[in-house]
């Protein structure tokens, strides 16, 4: 008798805008799915306006994970979250349900599914003192550092990317190795147990762009600017987030840097060319199957549907053999 196959794994990925939510909706409702959030800003408490996060009423249609997960001044790795990803998927798998990961963050979903190298432990001290020098003399004295330490990695990270320049530096100090050689040496850890389907969407890209400009309005009118405030009283500036897409030029409006115009046409902006990175990065995954349209258009639904009936349906014909 045959052994049975490894169970599903659906990940569903996309620019910002493409209607990620409703598609996995769609095959949760359909196939007893739970949907694991693997959008990094979707993970904080509090920020809700901007993160276009699932309603009260869609969380309630299927379980959800790793939303609301973390404190506005703390901070998700990417090996965190695939850790924590890791242990709700195979807690999904468990109760016999179908694990469905939904987001943009594509750093994250790589973690999730490749692994990352180990590296050294993380050191607070150092970070916080790293993230002060960024703070007081800008991210790119932090990106000259780590390019004296580690050449090739700096010049695999943005100078803006703050973040990714505090963890490439202090893997440097604290192994005393080049963060490019350990990741030679030691390698990584890839997810084991699942067949992996990847549903990638690709909507026309002025009709997307037409959407991310709607949307963006769409949040300020909803209280973007009153939420970054609220925010900003309770945490500081010091609450990563409010960095982000749509938050950074609300705390812009809010100190009068841009008028409410200005701001709006910004994250619009914004918002259109990080859809082009999501894109350029997403196109680097293998085996993505592509959806040539928006999530919530029902004859999407279907052919992902179908395309989820039919490796299911394979598995159950493996065992039956």
């Amino acid at each position: 008798m045959a052994s049975p196959p490894d169970p599903l794994l659906v990940i569903v990925l996309g620019p910002t805008a493409s209607g990620k939510t409703a598609l996995s909706l769609a095959i949760a409702e359909r196939f007893r799915g739970e949907i694991v959030n693997c959008d990094s800003v979707a993970m904080y408490r509090g920020f809700d306006i901007g993160t276009a996060k699932p309603t009260a009423a869609e969380r309630a249609r299927a379980p959800h994970h790793l939303i609301d997960c973390v404190e506005p001044l703390s901070y998700m790795t990417a090996g965190e979250y695939a850790r924590q990803a890791r242990q709700v998927i195979e807690e999904i798998k468990a109760r016999g349900n179908l694990p469905i990961v939904v987001g943009g963050t594509g750093l994250y979903l790589r973690a999730l599914v490749e692994g990352l190298f180990p590296g050294p432990q993380r050191s607070e001290k150092l970070r916080g003192r790293l993230r002060e020098r960024a703070s007081s003399r800008g991210s790119g004295y932090l990106h000259r550092i780590l390019s004296r330490l580690d050449r090739p990695a700096a010049e695999k990270i943005h100078a803006n990317d703050v973040p990714k320049l505090v963890r490439a530096i202090e893997v440097c100090l604290a192994s005393r190795h080049k963060m490019t050689e350990l990741w030679q040496q030691q390698g990584r850890d890839p997810l084991r147990g699942f067949r992996i389907l990847r549903l990638g969407l690709d909507p026309d890209r002025q009709a997307l762009y037409d959407r991310i400009n709607r949307r963006a309005q769409k949040i300020f009118e909803a209280g973007l600017v009153e939420e970054a405030r609220r925010l900003l009283e309770k945490y500081g500036e010091a609450a990563g987030p409010l960095s982000s897409l749509g938050y950074k030029q609300a705390v812009q409006l809010l100190s009068r840097e841009l008028t409410r115009e200005q701001a709006v046409q910004a994250a619009q902006q914004s918002h259109r060319n990080y859809a082009k990175r999501q894109m350029t990065w997403f196109r680097r995954e293998p085996e993505v199957r592509w959806l040539r349209g928006f999530g919530d258009e029902a004859g999407i639904q279907r052919t992902a549907a179908a395309w989820v009936q039919d490796l299911q349906s394979e598995g159950v014909l493996s065992v039956s053999i």
